[in-house]
């Protein structure tokens, strides 16, 4: 064995593409479909021009001649027994066999226009005929009524001799016409009939064309992408090891060139990965417990500023009290900002440890009537609807599994900002909708109220953003986050009608049943900096 023939033979790599294999393949068939195209649209158009013929011109031309002929015996008739008997009711038919001879000869020149042959035809025809008018028919019918005269019996007796004439004019046309009928006839169905192999040879084209192309495809691009997905599907399953091997066209192979790249890359950063994920888990233990401590340092800190908080505003209430109008009027001005610095400071803390507690403490979750919740809130609402004199109106509302005290806070925070941002000089009408939506309950409160700008509809939801001064409207600006952490909280949204301008219209869901959430719970009274010194 010599060296060439121990030297192991190497598989020549393919150097076309799927694309440069389609388009050869598109090209071949599109060449072919064309041809077999143009065959049949000759052969449809060869099958309609002989139909056409057939129908319109040499069976209408034969029974025009049939028709032709009914109304030269209807002259012959009507001239024959005038002439017999004198009597001028056989003129009538003569007349009319006229009538009807110049409209089927133009009937006739009509259809045969382009056929020299069969007018000639009817030209013998009409010499014909035009020889038995002037001897026989045109002298008998000038004749005047009355008994026959013996010159008049003789012409009956020779028309009869050059009618005789027209009739074998009559059969010769008529037969040369049946002839042309026949032959047009027999073109169709041959034409029919080579009609039927085309198609069929193209329809037996178009199935072998598709089962190469179906082939092609198959083994092309079907069997190597599916190699591939096979191997792809190996190393998706956890086997990142498994080597990807190329076939098929040359731009698949580089495709899976790439993708056997992309995989060992995939290999290398497997490692960092882990290790990245391994510090990330305990950096989210890290902020996971540092959240949690900013959460209790939040509900610890408006808890626990409150006793400091309620001690200064007593003894600055006290001093208003006892010293008030005894001290000069700057002494009094700065006594009243102590006093409603320390008031509105005890509500933003009693707000703010109220937001604290939503998810926390208020997490008793049971099936409520939002119709009773609704009716309980106006009842606590009933001073400012009285002072104002609101309308509130409802649709009859669901019932829900949630938490009572959040529901009545989110009621009564809505509620009073509709009666609280009231129009000057117009009394408050306030209506609340529900439907069922999606799997959801979707609500709406709408007013007539000042309204909320657009470009305003997601500030409004964040803690202690105010669109107005203390002094315009009093609050402290939680009310709205407070309503979107309630709503949240109940595995629902809550936003503004952009396109209400009526006032405002503020339309949140909440879902029948919450999601389950687990958080921290209240902490104990003793707890915070003051904890000790309580004790």
């Amino acid at each position: 064995m010599t060296g060439d023939e121990r030297r192991p033979r190497t598989r020549r790599t393919p150097t076309w593409t799927t694309r440069r294999w389609l388009r050869v393949g598109m090209t071949g068939a599109l060449v072919i479909l064309t041809l077999l195209g143009v065959t049949g649209a000759w052969v449809l158009e060869r099958t309609q021009t002989i139909s056409n013929n057939l129908t319109d011109v040499r069976s209408p031309s034969l029974a025009t001649a049939f028709r032709l002929e009914t109304s030269l015996v209807n002259q012959e008739t009507g001239i024959r027994g005038y002439g017999l008997t004198g009597m001028p009711d056989f003129l009538a038919p003569y007349r009319q066999g006229l009538a009807d001879q110049r409209t089927h000869t133009r009937s006739l020149e009509e259809l045969l226009h382009d056929d020299r042959a069969r007018l000639n035809d009817l030209e013998a025809v009409r010499d014909a005929v035009d020889t038995w008018h002037e001897n026989t028919a045109e002298p008998i019918a000038a004749a005047p009524p009355g008994a026959p005269s013996s010159l008049i019996t003789q012409r009956v007796a020779a028309g009869k001799t050059a009618f005789d004439d027209v009739r074998v004019a009559l059969e010769n046309q008529q037969e040369r016409l049946r002839a042309d009928r026949v032959h047009a006839r027999a073109d169709l169905e041959s034409t029919v009939t080579l009609r039927n192999w085309v198609f069929g040879a193209i329809a037996l084209l178009i199935a072998v064309l598709a089962a190469l192309v179906f082939e092609g495809l198959r083994r092309g691009i079907n069997r190597p992408l599916d190699h591939l997905g096979a191997e792809a599907r190996i190393i998706a399953a956890g086997d990142f090891g498994h080597p990807i091997t190329p076939t098929g066209p040359a731009d698949l192979r580089r495709l899976s060139g790439e993708i056997e790249s992309m995989r060992r890359r995939l290999v290398r950063e497997l490692a960092f990965t882990e290790e990245a994920r391994l510090r990330l888990d305990v950096q989210a233990a890290d902020l996971q417990r540092s959240n949690a401590e900013l959460e209790q340092f939040a509900y610890v800190a408006s808890h626990d500023l409150q006793e400091p908080l309620r001690k200064v505003s007593s003894f600055t209430q006290l001093l208003q009290r006892r010293y008030g109008g005894q001290l000069d009027e700057r002494a009094d001005q700065y006594i009243d900002f102590a006093v409603d610095g320390a008031n509105r400071m005890q509500t933003l803390i009693s707000d703010l440890l109220n937001f604290s507690r939503v998810g926390r403490v208020h997490n008793a979750h049971r099936s409520i009537e939002l119709d009773t919740v609704l009716e309980e809130t106006l009842s606590a609402l009933s001073v400012a609807i009285e002072e104002t004199g609101a309308t509130i109106t409802h649709d009859p509302l669901p019932a829900l599994v949630a938490d009572p005290s959040q529901m009545a806070m989110l009621w009564q925070n809505l509620i009073g900002n509709s009666v609280k941002f009231r129009r000057p000089g117009e009394v408050p009408r306030i209506h609340v909708t529900a439907a069922a939506e999606s799997g959801l309950w979707r609500f709406t409160v709408t007013d007539n109220g000042i309204g909320i700008p657009p470009e305003y509809a997601e500030k409004i939801f964040v803690i202690f953003q105010r669109l107005h001064t203390k002094d315009t409207y009093s609050g402290s600006g939680i009310g709205l986050a407070m309503c979107k952490k309630i709503v949240e909280f109940h595995g629902g949204t809550i936003t503004i009608d952009p396109d209400y301008r009526d006032g405002a219209r503020i339309t949140f869901t909440l879902a029948p049943e919450p999601p389950q959430v687990s958080g921290p719970t209240e902490p104990s009274e003793a707890t915070g900096p003051d904890a000790e010194r309580r004790r």
